[in-house]
């Protein structure tokens, strides 16, 4: 007989038996008066009793047990869970945890359990709950880090299930998921404690990510389900304990063709040097829009590519071009330090995932002056206002030479924002700055302020406003206009516009905020 939960608890009830003993190493026996009787031939192992285990909480009421789980204790006592029968008149809320100190744990000699050593496990209870559906989840402590881990998957499999970008956890709360830009409760999902959570998410952690949490209290790091996805995670700490955010990124690359990457746009990734760059605020696909590059590069040049990430989110496979992936805190200790030995490392493209401080946006500078492509993000709304924030970062005495750098090394800007999408999904909408002589001029005089007229005048040339985007979108039906709106940086021109063509979106704005109050 194999050793299925659903049919080991049957005999347990059928039989009218006291409870079940799982334990590592020894086949599973049901026990009744200290009597004990196996019921499979094949002894279980420990991996084997926790899958069962986490059966547990989904068994119908009327096999409902009650659980004590026996960590190995110090004098060599294996590890093993008891199940026991519950009478019909016990009344015990799901996930219930006894905090108390549980059982002593227990061996077999002559039909009679043995007691000893320590449980670190606690006990809990699964059974049904008259306030929720009997398919609703209810959680327990998790008896190892690989039970935590398989229910954290679980999650993550549920969020690519439903399409959801994003994953949040947070105390007192059930998952909560983003789709299509919206946030939506797992309602099938009970609420978790911080224990709970914090064992879910440290179950994912490497050991650098853990000390690191226990230090700063944040921390962020990629998880992968192997052929599923990869997700990237940020774990934190809040005023109610530990919270974490997954955000699922796709297990291909994606290309420039999937994902509407303009010619112009693509051109760039031809260039042998200079320094383009993708912005916009956090969670606006920038780190998908560089993979799609990075991934056009791979399959129309032969050079070498280094990416330094943090975490690494897309990992890409050699095609034509040979690729190195760091990621920082694992692989080099800084953007700073790793874009710095990138010099040495005889590289074509340098990708940096975050030009985070000023010494990394120098060496940026210097290494696509000195003959390299080199990719970034920042996190600007505008082309125009990339520039700015660059001179910006650097002291007064050193802009003027920076200006100087920045209107020879920069090649183009992509500005993104995401909008939801009529009928679901959502879309992006791309602001694109093609440094040409007019603009290099502009920049090395300071006069950033007039780029976007150069960039109107030079729509022939690939550039594109982010007004014009958010047109294009809202005339081919893609997004609602006040979506649009909501998401202009200028929104007064975008407004006039909008009302040109017969949606009075400021009306639409003061409706939407009546209902909603």
């Amino acid at each position: 007989m194999s050793a299925s939960l659903d049919s080991i608890l049957h005999l347990l009830h059928s039989r009218h038996m006291d409870d079940v003993l799982l334990r590592d190493g020894d086949p599973v026996y049901l026990r009744r008066d200290g009597q004990m009787q196996p019921v499979t031939r094949q002894p279980l192992g420990r991996g084997q009793i926790e899958a069962l285990l986490e059966q547990v909480a989904q068994v119908p009421p009327e096999q409902a047990v009650d659980v004590t789980v026996h960590e190995p204790s110090f004098d060599g006592r294996p590890f093993a869970v008891i199940m026991r029968r519950r009478q019909s008149d016990q009344q015990v809320t799901p996930a219930t945890l006894d905090r108390r100190q549980s059982a002593p744990g227990e061996g077999n000699e002559g039909g009679q359990m043995r007691r000893g050593g320590e449980s670190v496990g606690g006990q809990w209870s699964a059974s049904h709950h008259p306030g929720r559906r009997a398919s609703d989840r209810a959680w327990g402590p998790f008896c190892s880090r690989q039970a935590a881990l398989e229910a954290l998957e679980r999650l993550l499999r549920r969020q690519v299930e439903v399409g959801a970008a994003d994953l949040h956890l947070r105390v007192g709360e059930p998952p909560v998921v983003r789709v299509g830009g919206d946030l939506q409760r797992l309602a099938e999902e009970a609420p978790l404690t911080d224990e709970q959570l914090t064992a879910l998410v440290t179950a994912a952690m490497p050991k650098r990510n853990e000390d690191e949490f226990r230090e700063r209290s944040d921390t962020d790091f990629a998880h992968e389900i192997v052929g599923l996805s990869r997700f990237r995670a940020n774990v934190l700490k809040d005023r109610n304990g530990t919270a974490a955010v997954f955000r699922t990124i796709a297990a291909e690359t994606v290309t420039v063709e999937q994902m509407g990457i303009s010619p112009e746009v693509q051109q760039l990734c031809a260039l042998s040097k200079g320094l383009v760059l993708v912005t916009g605020p956090t969670g606006s696909g920038k780190s998908t829009t560089l993979c799609a590059l990075v991934d056009l590069i791979n399959r129309t040049r032969n050079d070498h590519i280094i990416t330094i990430e943090d975490p690494i989110e897309f990992v890409h496979q050699n095609k034509r071009c040979l690729i190195t992936q760091r990621q920082v805190g694992v692989h080099t200790q800084s953007f700073k330090s790793a874009l710095r030995a990138a010099l040495r490392e005889d590289p074509d493209v340098v990708l940096v995932g975050e030009l985070r401080d000023l010494e990394t946006v120098a060496i940026a500078i210097e290494t696509a002056e000195t003959g390299h492509l080199v990719l970034g993000t920042l996190h600007t709304a505008t082309a125009a206002g990339t520039i700015d924030r660059i001179i910006d970062q650097f002291p007064a005495d050193r802009q003027e030479q920076i200006r100087v750098m920045l209107a020879e090394s920069l090649k183009g800007v992509v500005s993104q924002t995401l909008l939801k999408r009529v009928g679901g999904g959502r879309v992006a909408a791309r602001e694109v700055l093609l440094v040409n002589t007019a603009v290099a001029n502009l920049i090395r005089e300071g006069k950033t302020v007039q780029i976007p007229s150069i960039m109107q005048t030079n729509k022939r040339l690939g550039m594109v406003l982010l007004n014009d985007a958010l047109m294009d979108l809202v005339n081919a039906g893609e997004v609602e206009p006040l979506e649009a709106y909501l998401k202009a940086v200028d929104k007064a021109s975008l407004a006039e516009r909008l009302k040109a063509k017969g949606h009075d979106v400021i009306a639409l704005q003061r409706q939407r905020d009546l209902q909603a109050a």
